[in-house]
């Protein structure tokens, strides 16, 4: 294999993972350099949390390699995940904790820590409320609580950001604020992979979108101009991957 370009942060090659006779990734392939969005668009069963579980080294593919950030996630799962911030679609936080806490206690356990100034500029950063830092999460909707986990990976500095679903049940606005968000992360030259069956959303947000279905990349298209994508093609290539 060759070695990934120094703005590729993130790169997948002919990843294969099966169960039994059951074949989930079929040569999975894609590179998401530093300052890009990518969009993983796939419906139910395409293989999107097979790759996310590969990417975090949750498991091990039978074949294949993968790169973050200059680690194999096989190998060292821990300096892998070190270089990875993960926005999960329900993020989970402590509830009997506030805002401010939370960030604190998970930034402890990857061995860092922030001042409050560093705190309150990330809170600031994601659009959190300043009368929110100090509640307790429990009362949090969700998008107050993915400002949370981004103002996490924002204090992280992690080099990739892998986020699943990040747009399902947001409102539009606080859809629209999300999109901010990434937008800001990748200015400072992070590199996101956006994994989602929700078209519109990845639509309005990455930079190169690549279909996944039967657990391979086949279809992979970039955003050009003002209209960034042909919204109908898009729609027509998305409609014949998914199943039936």
């Amino acid at each position: 294999m060759a070695e990934p370009s120094a703005d590729v942060l993130l790169q997948v090659n002919d990843l294969r993972v099966s169960y039994g006779d059951r074949v989930v990734l079929d040569g999975l392939s894609l590179s998401v350099r530093k300052a890009e969005i990518y969009g993983l668009l796939g419906g139910n069963g395409a293989g999107k949390s097979t790759a996310l579980q590969a990417l975090l080294g949750l498991l091990k593919p039978q074949s294949g390699s993968i790169d973050i950030a200059g680690v194999d996630p096989r190998d060292r799962p821990d300096l892998a995940r070190e270089r990875i911030a993960y926005i999960p679609e329900n993020v989970a936080l402590y509830d009997h904790l506030s805002a401010k806490e939370n960030v604190s206690y998970f930034l402890s356990l990857s061995g860092g820590s922030r001042t409050t100034a560093e705190l309150e500029a990330a809170f600031g950063a994601v659009g959190l409320a300043r009368d929110a830092w100090g509640q307790r999460v429990a009362g949090f909707s969700k998008g107050m609580r993915q400002k949370t986990a981004i103002a996490i990976a924002i204090l992280r500095r992690a080099p990739v950001l892998l986020m699943d679903e990040p747009t399902s049940g947001l409102d539009p606005g606080a859809a629209a604020d999300f999109n901010a968000l990434c937008g800001r992360l990748r200015g400072e030259g992070a590199a996101i992979l956006v994994v989602s069956h929700d078209l519109l959303g990845v639509v309005d947000l990455a930079d190169r979108i690549g279909f996944l279905d039967q657990g391979r990349i086949v279809a992979e298209v970039s955003a050009k101009g003002p209209e960034r994508f042909d919204l109908r093609a898009l729609h027509d290539r998305f409609a014949r991957a998914r199943p039936a």
